[in-house]
């Protein structure tokens, strides 16, 4: 029971930081909005291995998603 609580914890925390990530590129790129999931997830997915502000607890977080998890979590949105 404890261990689901985490998960449950963990997933809203991945979810407010991508979508942290997603406004910041969106910044960077206006017409990201417009662009395939599957675009967006491999951007995010190459963004936060190398130039996303993150904590160490934040990308510890983020770089267990898989490029499939980023577009799941992106179409939930």
């Amino acid at each position: 029971m404890l261990e689901e609580k985490r998960k449950d914890l963990d997933s809203e925390k991945q979810k407010k930081i991508l979508l942290r990530l997603v406004d910041a590129l969106s910044q960077l790129d206006p017409d990201l909005y417009y662009r395939p999931t599957s675009d967006i997830a491999l951007y995010l997915e190459k963004y936060i291995r190398s130039d996303a502000k993150l904590t160490s607890d934040e990308r510890s977080l983020m770089e267990r998603l898989s490029r499939r998890d980023l577009e799941v979590l992106l179409s939930l949105h």
